[in-house]
């Protein structure tokens, strides 16, 4: 595909082709999920999507941050060829075999901390908060039976992650009770803070409400396993915390023994420009969850974490399809291609610039309340009013559709922020253009009124 010509648009979206399939998928397919336009994708390349119409679009959706070195990798695709060529599956739960092994020595070198470490292979993000959820309570051997998580957090949607799920009441509407012994907490937003305090004046009150108004009041600190976070808000509307705040929560677990688990889905593997989201806060946490981004589209999670805490016995937690020989084959030509192309820093370059555009459009745009991400995972957060901070729904709404159909997709997150995660391959050329585009179709919503 020749990047220069992108996007194209040849068929009013959705095209005759597509509208076909729309049909079908409301006729045939459970509609438990939200999509936000009809983007309906034949092939990918790169960063640039081709629908059935032959519309092309450019890729600032990374089919949900997961296909992090682009669409279709060569060296990927090479690695998957080369496994499917010898076998496809062989349940590494019941017996052994090579490319898992692999693939966890490359990950424990990547992932924050020196010590030993053990990882749990699973199939998705849900399943490795889930597994991750089980070592940690597993490790206390039911002396500590309270979890900590954090309002608008995003986990997963089956039974025990949708507990820690608090991104929106359709989320865990109907399905109560719930995992017992989940406790919210609010989540440093210092845009809308809910103490309607300012950083830094607030001197970081947000962790002493914890100490104070949880473990004080009645959450038992030595009862309390674990707490689990997101270092960036995903779904909650790409929320990044002030400079120190996960140090302050890293002291505080160490005060009471409890151990934290960073649910790096959707910030890991390079997304931010480290290959994991908290490493910008200088903090190693005791278990990391990982997924999306790891084998660029195909089912792969996995749970990293200290030698001694992965301690569960045998048969109490395992997973047929976990650690499939294909994924995992996928998995590590991901990493060495991050490595090999310098994606990190590519996604520090390209994020730098993107923010710097956005941070422009924001003294232009009364839409633009807030600007804020690191690396590739930008969020930029729409209100109707900047003193009220009313967030702007239809508005970013029509916004998304608008770019849609002008050949680029992206999509939104939280209330009113628009989700900026393209592959970490994008060229600068490339997200020019997007950027130009979510600019002209900002202008265009805003002097619509």
């Amino acid at each position: 595909m020749n990047s220069h010509k992108v996007p194209k648009i040849v068929a009013t979206p959705p095209g005759p082709k597509a509208k076909k399939i729309l049909e079908e998928d409301e006729r045939f397919l459970m509609q438990s999920f939200v999509r936000w336009y009809p983007l309906v994708v034949e092939k990918a390349e790169g960063c640039i999507l081709t629908d059935v119409d032959g519309n092309e679009y450019i890729d600032l959706n990374a089919g949900i941050a997961v296909v992090s070195v682009g669409h279709r990798h060569p060296k990927v695709i090479e690695a998957i060829k080369e496994q499917c060529n010898r076998f496809l599956h062989y349940s590494l739960t019941d017996f052994y075999y090579n490319p898992a092994v692999e693939l966890a020595k490359k990950l424990s070198k990547i992932t924050p901390g020196k010590f030993e470490k053990k990882i749990f292979f699973c199939n998705s993000g849900a399943e490795a908060v889930e597994g991750a959820l089980k070592i940690a309570r597993g490790h206390f051997k039911g002396s500590r039976q309270y979890i900590m998580a954090y309002i608008g957090a995003f986990h997963g949607r089956l039974f025990g992650s949708m507990a820690l799920t608090s991104s929106k009441p359709v989320q865990r509407k109907w399905f109560s009770p719930l995992l017992p012994g989940v406790e919210h907490v609010p989540y440093p937003y210092c845009y809308r803070c809910p103490w309607r305090q300012n950083y830094p004046e607030c001197g970081y009150w947000c962790v002493d409400f914890i100490e104070d108004y949880y473990f004080k009041k009645y959450v038992p600190p030595d009862e309390t396993a674990c707490i689990i976070f997101e270092p960036i808000q995903g779904e909650g509307g790409y929320v990044v915390p002030p400079p120190e705040y996960w140090g302050h929560i890293r002291k505080l677990c160490d005060k009471y023994g409890i151990l934290m688990i960073s649910d790096e889905v959707q910030a890991g593997m390079g997304r931010t420009g480290r290959w994991f989201g908290i490493e910008h806060w200088n903090v190693t946490p005791d278990l990391i969850a990982i997924a999306k981004g790891i084998a660029a589209g195909l089912p792969l999670g996995a749970v990293v974490g200290r030698s001694e805490i992965m301690d569960l016995p045998r048969g109490s937690h395992a997973s047929t399809f976990g650690g499939n020989p294909v994924s995992c084959a996928a998995a590590s030509a991901v990493i060495d291609v991050i490595e090999g192309e310098k994606l990190l820093e590519n996604a520090s370059k390209i994020g730098e610039y993107t923010m710097k555009r956005f941070e422009e459009f924001q003294e232009k745009y009364e839409l633009i309340g807030d600007v804020r991400g690191k690396g590739l995972m930008i969020g930029v957060e729409l209100v109707k009013d900047r003193r009220s901070k009313e967030p702007a729904v239809k508005e970013l709404n029509k916004i998304l559709l608008k770019c849609f159909k002008k050949g680029v997709a992206v999509i939104g997150a939280g209330k009113s922020t628009i989700r900026i995660a393209p592959p970490l391959t994008i060229s600068m050329e490339l997200m020019e253009k997007a950027i130009d585009i979510i600019g002209e179709s900002i202008g265009e919503v805003e002097r619509e009124g």
